[in-house]
């Protein structure tokens, strides 16, 4: 299926996996809280459990690791770790800046839709600068219910005023998949090297670079 920039007046982003490559460094910071706790743990098992909730995700790690602990003590050395990777290893996806800058410049509203906490997508959007392509922002305090619930994309087609016909939705998750598809927006699955156990048939197309969306 082709997606054609004039066939949508919206374009609403998943952040982790989709636009940037935080999904190995978030796998990577559980690993290391972890082993703050004394356990070692592989931090590929995030795999498992990628684009799911976070306290699905912590379970999973808990579980792993043979620990119980105090979870908002847990997520301060989670967020430590995280952000220490973000300042020194993340990067966008390959020609996603060009592919944002594109749709602008087309006047297209764009939007990020994550299930992550806001400080976490915030501080993506400041480091690389992106803050300003967005016209609206949800993320994982806006909503009640996490993907594959797709109350987020609802709230953000509420908030852009625009019908899911309008709208193309990227993914990097069955969860996410999910959710787009339910709102009845199309949507397309963005594959890298950690979603490989993700379910992404839903989508309507599924691509390896931006680049790919403007050929």
């Amino acid at each position: 299926m082709e997606c054609r920039v004039n066939q949508y007046q919206a374009y609403l982003f998943d952040m982790d996996g989709t636009l940037v490559n935080s999904e190995p460094l978030k796998g990577l910071a559980l690993a290391k809280a972890c082993q703050d706790y004394g356990s070692d743990v592989e931090s590929h098992i995030y795999k498992d459990v990628m684009g799911e909730s976070w306290p699905v995700v912590t379970g999973h790690f808990f579980k792993h690791a043979a620990i119980s602990p105090d979870l908002a003590e847990f997520n301060a050395h989670f967020r430590a770790h995280y952000e220490a990777l973000l300042t020194s290893e993340l990067q966008l996806n390959d020609g996603a800046k060009d592919y944002l800058i594109h749709l602008k410049s087309e006047g297209k509203v764009c939007g990020v839709v994550s299930s992550a906490a806001t400080w976490m997508v915030d501080n993506i959007l400041t480091a690389l600068n992106l803050t300003e392509l967005f016209d609206v922002v949800i993320t994982q305090e806006d909503v009640s219910k996490h993907k594959p619930d797709p109350e987020a994309y609802y709230l953000a087609l509420q908030k852009l005023d625009l019908s899911p016909e309008t709208t193309l939705i990227f993914e990097d998750s069955a969860a996410g998949v999910s959710a787009g598809v339910l709102t009845g927006c199309d949507v397309v699955a963005i594959k890298h090297d950690f979603n490989g156990k993700n379910d992404l048939s839903q989508s309507k197309r599924l691509i390896e670079s931006y680049a790919e969306m403007m050929a």
